[in-house]
């Protein structure tokens, strides 16, 4: 008997040894083929080429440039550029699983999102092993041939066509269908939805709110009437291949009445703005924005134009340059002098997106390569202070509080930092000072917007680009007196996306919120919150309701109310 098991035991041991010897052959065998497949020259057929500059320019450029430099996301260039390591180095592996898992400073995981396939992560590895191609050309002459006026001014109403409450109407972005929806914010009822362009940026409105004008990721601009019974495209043109901003003449002053005269729009590709008129988009102006990092370093041919908002006290508009730090004080109130009445302000890399301070005499924007938030004294037209914040800042336009102990406060998240960054903005000792860091729940950052209203005792803040799904699908609720955490509340389990932007309704008493979820999915919604209870009071979803982000309501964009 003893023997028996003895032989049983040897025979074990051995079936183990040669199992263990077979599993390291095969791993060994596997690292073979890796070390092959990573000494070979990465190339890529012309088919993949064009492919993988598609992908990279609607999930990657943003953040790492056109030219594949860096901005908010480091440099992606083959052979590196002294301060980031070369993309050669890490091998096509290596690269397929940074994109497929993501990384806790705010990179996404886009193959765990399903938003690239494993083939197209692993092209996207190979793409950017190679040189990046060159930036295309787009003048003035392709604007003007792009640009199409479908109602003229006095074939439009002259008063609100519509019963509903305009003012209180939502755009809503159907950002991967190329869609702008329409909702009744009183009634929560779908009012139309539009072909805008691809991706669209954001919406921003007219002085009167009349018109809402979009911008998408491929450069195109459209002109909204919402005083028509059903809101109609009026106008459209491309300013360039891919762009983020835009905004309108709000000025009415004793310069002259410039209200709703003219549009920018700013060029991300290539580097540039554009003024158009406002009531048809008929082009007038183009002026590049190339130039020497921060005034005097190296010349950048590729120097973005990020967020723009308008002064309501001057006819400027200010403009934020990423690459070269440079925020623009543009004088539209003579379009032939445009660019020699143009205050040119140096100060930190890369700028991104911000808003106006509680006083609209001062502009906050993230510096977010550096950590910064950067003050601009828009009156006086000069550098005011350089805030140093967490990793990586992105306000969106931020947000304005107030509670006793500290006055008004201006409010940025942060994608590398789970950090909301409170700013004291009242003149006093405390001007300029952070004087609260609230540490939200987990690890990582993600955080990209914030929102409150003057209306409400809450401050909002999503989570959409943290790596972990719980995360994701929270939202976050603060006191603005205490500061302190309310209540974290969850997507419900129908839906699968993650929860991004906040946007409340006219009256300040409703906030509502994207489920962002895939594109061929119908997990998608808005979700409605009562602002008071925090309950969740209506929700909107349907399979026409793909991938929706930023919400964008009348009043509050006419009226810089955030």
């Amino acid at each position: 008997m003893k023997t028996t098991k003895l032989w049983v035991f040897l025979l074990v041991v051995v079936a183990m040894t040669i199992s263990c010897k077979s599993e390291n052959k095969k791993d060994e065998t596997k690292k073979e083929e890796v070390k092959k497949e990573e000494s070979k020259e990465v190339t890529l057929t012309d088919a993949e080429m064009e492919k993988a500059k598609k992908i990279f320019f609607n999930t990657c450029a943003g953040c790492h440039g056109t030219t594949r430099k860096g901005a908010t996301g480091p440099s992606l260039l083959p052979d590196g550029d002294g301060k980031f390591a070369s993309t050669k180095s890490f091998g096509t592996d290596g690269l397929v699983s940074i994109i497929t898992n993501g990384l806790p400073g705010g990179m996404p995981d886009w193959g765990k999102q399903g938003i690239l396939s494993p083939d197209e992560v692993r092209l996207m590895a190979k793409f950017i092993q190679l040189p990046p191609p060159p930036v295309p050309k787009y003048t003035m002459d392709e604007v003007k041939k792009s640009w199409k006026l479908i109602i003229p001014v006095a074939d439009r109403p002259t008063k609100p066509m519509t019963k509903r409450n305009w003012k209180n109407f939502f755009g809503v972005v159907l950002r991967d269908a190329g869609k702008v929806a329409i909702f009744d914010g009183d009634t929560k009822e779908k009012v139309t939805v539009l072909n805008t362009g691809f991706a669209v940026h954001i919406l921003r409105t007219s002085s009167s709110g009349r018109y809402f004008y979009s911008i998408g990721r491929d450069g195109k601009v459209t002109l909204i009437d919402l005083w028509m019974e059903t809101p109609k495209i009026v106008a459209e043109a491309k300013a360039s291949f891919d762009a983020r901003s835009v905004e309108v003449s709000k000025y009415n002053g004793s310069k002259g009445n410039f209200k709703d005269k003219y549009i920018i729009v700013g060029g991300y590709t290539p580097s540039h703005y554009v003024v158009f008129d406002a009531m048809t988009l008929k082009p007038l102006k183009l002026v590049k924005t190339d130039g020497k990092v921060l005034g005097k370093g190296e010349y950048r041919e590729e120097a973005r134009v990020a967020s723009i908002v308008a002064s309501h006290k001057d006819p400027i508009w200010v403009v934020n340059v990423k690459e070269t730090g440079m925020v623009y004080l543009v004088d539209y109130s003579d379009l032939d002098k445009i660019d020699e009445n143009t205050a040119k302000i140096p100060t930190a890399q890369f700028l991104h997106d911000g808003g106006w301070d509680h006083s609209g005499k001062y502009f906050l924007v993230a510096a977010n390569a550096v950590n910064k938030i950067v003050v601009i004294d828009v009156e006086n037209k000069k550098l005011e202070t350089i805030i140093d914040v967490g990793v990586k800042p992105h306000p969106g336009r931020g947000t304005n509080i107030h509670n006793k102990k500290h006055g008004w406060m201006w409010v940025t998240g942060h994608i590398g930092e789970g950090k909301i960054t409170c700013i004291a903005t009242d003149k006093g000792p405390n001007q300029w000072k952070v004087v609260k860091n609230i540490k939200m729940e987990g690890s990582g950052g993600g955080n990209l917007f914030v929102k409150s209203h003057p209306n409400s005792k809450h401050l909002w803040a999503d989570r959409a680009l943290n790596t972990q799904v719980k995360l994701q699908r929270s939202i976050y609720v603060y006191d603005t007196e205490t500061l302190d955490l309310v209540k974290t509340l969850k997507v419900p389990e129908k839906y699968k996306g993650r929860a991004v932007h906040m946007e409340y309704n006219k009256a300040g008493d409703e906030v509502w919120v994207s489920c962002w979820g895939k594109k061929d999915e119908t997990t998608s919604a808005v979700l409605i919150y009562n602002d008071k209870t925090l309950e969740l009071k209506h929700v909107i979803d349907g399979d026409w309701l793909v991938t929706p982000t930023g919400k964008f309501n009348v009043y509050n964009t006419a009226h810089d109310i955030y």
